[in-house]
This record gives C-alpha cells, sequence and structure tokens, in this order.
C-alpha cells in the first residue's frame, strides 16, 4: 500500500511539473496576440491569429497524439512534447530578426504542438494513476499547478514584452523607417523568455528522462471504439466550448479594460493576471472539494487558500484593497461550490449558470466593475477542464484512456476558433465607427459557450457503461 502510495506521489510530482510547464507557455503566448497587432499594425482578428496558430495544433495533432502515445508510452510522450516545445522556443529568435508576423506563428505552432503532446499524454496519466473517483479531485490539482503558470505568465509578459516606449513610438505618427525600427525593438522582446523556456524545457526533459515514471498501460481490450461513447463525444465539444471561451474572454477583457477602464496595453496585460490567478484559486479549491479529504482538512486548507487570494490580488500593485476585494471574490467562489456538493457535474453545472451571468454584467458595465465582474470570471472557470475532461472519461477502460484524450485535446481547436470569431465581431461591430467599446458584443460568443458547458453538465455526462455491448 505504501508502495502504491508513493508511486502515485512521484508521478502526481512529474505530472504537475507538465502541467505548469505548459500553462505557462499557453498564457504567455495567448498575452502576445495585442502586441503583435501594435508591432504589425493588425486587425482584431488577425491578431487573434495567435490564438489560432497556438490552439489550431490540437486540431491538427491530437488524436495523432493519442495514437503514437499508445505507442511510445506516457513517457516517450512527454519526452517528444518537450522537445517541441522547446525547439518552438527557439525559433522565436530568428523570427524576431527578420521581423516576420508568419514566421513567429510557425514556431508558436511548432511549440503548441509539443504542448498538445504533454496535454495528451498528462491529462489520461493523472486520471488513471489514482481511483477514478477521485480523478476530478487530483486533476484539479495539477490544473491548480498550470494555473499558477496562468498567472505568473501575463505578469512576465507585462515586464519583458510590453514596453511602454514601444507602445508610445508606435501609437505615434512616424516615418516609415522610425515606424520600422520602432517594431524592430519591440519584436526583439519576445524572444527572450522564449530562450529561458527552452532552456528550463531541456532541464526538465533532463530530469524526467533519468528518472522512473510509474506506469500505466496504454495498451488494453477495448470494448468499442470510443467513438461509440456518446459522453465522450459530447464532452469534447464541451472542451472546445470551454477553451474558446476561456481565451476569448482573457483576450478580449484585456481589450475591453483598455476601452472602458482606460487602462494601458501594460496596465491590462498585467491586470488580466487575476483572471488567471482566478482559476489558480478556484483549482486549489476543486483539488481538495472533490477529493475524498475529512472536513476538519478541508476547512483548514480553505483558510490556506483565502490567504493565497490576498496575496494573488496583492502582488501584482502591492495594494491591500484589491487584496481583500480578490479574496472577497474568492469567497464567493468557494460558496458557490457548496453548491455542487462536492459533485464534479453539479459544480461544473452551477459555475457554468455563474459565468454566464458574470458575462452579461461584463456587457452591460462599465470602469472599476467591468475589472472586478470579468477578472471574477477566471475563478468560475476554475474547475471546468478538468471536471468536463473526468466525466468524459468516466467508465472508460485504461487502454481506451488516451485514444479518447487524444479526441478530447482535439477539441481544444476552440481556443483558435472562438476568439477568432470574436475578433470578427469586434472589428464588423456597429460601434466600431464610433470606436468605443467595440468589444463588448464580443462576449455573446462565450454565452453560448458556458450555455453548452451547462447542458453537458446536466444531460450530456450522463452514461451506463455497463449495458454497452
Amino acid at each position: 500500500m505504501t508502495e502504491q502510495k508513493n508511486t502515485q506521489v512521484m508521478g502526481m510530482t512529474i505530472m504537475g511539473m507538465i502541467f505548469f510547464l505548459f500553462g505557462f507557455v499557453t498564457t504567455f503566448n495567448i498575452t502576445l496576440a495585442d502586441n503583435f497587432k501594435a508591432v504589425f499594425d493588425l486587425s482584431n482578428w488577425q491578431a487573434q491569429l495567435v490564438n489560432g496558430a497556438f490552439f489550431f495544433s490540437y486540431f491538427v495533432f491530437s488524436f495523432l497524439c493519442g495514437g503514437i502515445i499508445k505507442k511510445i508510452g506516457y513517457k516517450g510522450g512527454v519526452m517528444l512534447g518537450l522537445f517541441l516545445v522547446a525547439l518552438g522556443s527557439f525559433l522565436f529568435f530568428p523570427a524576431a530578426k527578420v521581423l516576420s508576423f508568419p514566421f513567429f506563428l510557425v514556431a508558436i505552432f511548432v511549440m503548441a504542438t509539443g504542448v498538445v503532446f504533454l496535454q495528451v499524454a498528462a491529462n489520461p496519466y493523472v486520471t488513471a494513476i489514482g481511483p477514478s473517483a477521485t480523478a476530478s479531485g487530483r486533476l484539479n490539482l495539477t490544473q491548480s499547478l498550470n494555473s499558477i503558470a496562468t498567472y505568473i505568465a501575463p505578469i512576465i509578459a507585462s515586464v519583458f514584452v510590453f514596453k511602454e516606449a514601444a507602445e508610445a513610438a508606435l501609437g505615434t505618427v512616424l516615418t516609415e523607417a522610425e515606424k520600422l525600427q520602432a517594431a524592430q525593438e519591440a519584436a526583439a522582446a519576445v524572444p527572450k523568455p522564449f530562450i529561458i523556456i527552452s532552456i528550463v524545457v531541456i532541464i526538465i526533459a533532463a530530469v524526467i528522462w533519468m528518472m522512473k515514471l510509474p506506469l500505466i498501460p496504454t495498451k488494453g481490450i477495448e470494448r468499442k471504439s470510443v467513438w461509440k461513447y456518446p459522453h465522450v463525444i459530447l464532452g469534447a465539444l464541451a472542451i472546445f466550448f470551454y477553451v474558446g471561451a476561456e481565451v476569448g474572454t482573457a483576450a478580449y477583457i484585456q481589450v475591453y479594460l483598455q476601452e472602458v477602464a482606460n487602462l494601458t496595453k501594460t496596465e491590462a496585460a498585467k491586470m488580466i493576471a487575476l483572471y488567471w490567478g482566478g482559476a489558480m484559486v478556484g483549482r486549489f479549491y476543486g483539488s481538495y472539494m472533490l477529493s475524498n479529504v475529512e472536513r476538519s482538512k478541508k476547512y483548514l486548507y480553505t483558510i490556506l487558500v483565502l490567504g493565497l487570494a490576498v496575496f494573488v490580488g496583492w502582488y501584482l500593485n502591492r495594494d491591500i484593497t484589491q487584496g481583500l476585494i480578490f479574496a472577497g471574490i474568492a469567497l464567493v467562489n468557494y460558496l458557490a461550490m457548496q453548491l455542487g456538493k462536492g459533485n464534479a457535474k453539479n459544480t461544473l453545472a452551477v459555475f457554468g449558470i455563474i459565468a454566464i451571468i458574470l458575462l452579461i454584467a461584463v456587457m452591460s458595465s462599465s470602469g472599476n466593475v467591468v475589472l472586478w465582474v470579468g477578472i471574477s470570471i477566471g475563478l468560475f472557470n476554475s474547475i471546468m477542464f478538468p471536471n468536463i475532461f473526468a466525466l468524459s472519461v468516466d467508465g472508460l477502460d485504461k487502454g481506451e484512456l488516451s485514444m479518447a484524450s487524444g479526441l478530447i485535446n482535439t477539441l481544444i481547436v476552440g481556443g483558435a476558433i472562438i476568439p477568432v470569431l470574436m475578433g470578427l465581431i469586434a472589428d464588423v461591430s456597429p460601434l466600431l465607427a464610433n470606436g468605443t467599446h467595440t468589444a463588448r458584443f464580443t462576449f455573446i460568443l462565450p454565452i453560448i459557450c458556458y450555455a453548452y458547458i451547462v447542458f453537458f453538465a446536466l444531460v450530456g455526462s450522463k452514461h451506463d457503461l455497463e449495458q454497452q455491448p
């Protein structure tokens, strides 16, 4: 029993490192859209091709990755993913030298392909390494580590990438030579953190290569093709809408803060870290609220997480008022989680409904109200991915997990499609003529996405595999 527990701890530790890594890489890329828009003078939808290139890789490679991982094992999938992340990171350097937006998109696509391998390998591994009843709790724990990275990434991006001087230069009337020089200076800031990422990835790969990763079977007797499990297919669609809504909302909350709260690009990129920080706090809640942790410990952990929320809110501007406001929102998130009564389906439905209400409030508000209401959506996104994934693969044989994971992760392409569609809405919005609040009506799409997630939680996730022939 002790050996089995140690094996599970070892596997969860390694997966925690992986989740942190691809969380950082994903969110760092998302924050770059606004910077590329300024550097290359792009429209809204063209800027969202940054997200498109990243998340389109899921559509191209996820199902293929599931088949490859089934042959080479989870460790082999992780190693291949790390190699591609490192390669994609290195490609940012020549892309900045030639100042080519398409070259940047290629680098992003290569890096994202590596993240696909990591996602497809890591999520089913975490569900399979322990009891299925607590799989959602384990996924929430690893996703909370992922969210630490997503909180840090926008802060680092605001320091390394969003340069006030470059923004000012690109916003003034310049000669063509001066514009080129300003663009080169802004683009030159982009590769620096990615070079660091590539070095860190290589180190992590070396460590994992030397460690003995606990084995999870990748072959088994398949009772049916995963395509014949309705809850797997409906769950994959839920992932499509969830990722699209999460990424699109983050991107346009960042734009909307500049429009209605008069924040600069740098300030908005920095504040959006709280959106991702909310996902981190909520997933820490989910890691023990959706597990078999005893009640007395849950209360202790709640106090600790609320303390974390105060720190997260305070840290950005060293403002204790912001810290207390953020902790207050986190407390509301905790109370909302009680409505789910520790059940993954119920909690997912409650959070989906609240996300819809918050988006409606964002569309009808202005100023600091938008700031805090918009940021709070991150808290209610928190448990969605791990809960959707756990519900989608519930009841499957371990030999079916890698293929199911490949199918589900393919639909992460929602992160490519939904934000681009939101960009098109912003570009053709009737409000574009007077130049105010062009992002407001883009939030209609995420509302539709969250409505589907509520449907999946209450209806689509139901299954009875015992009766499957």
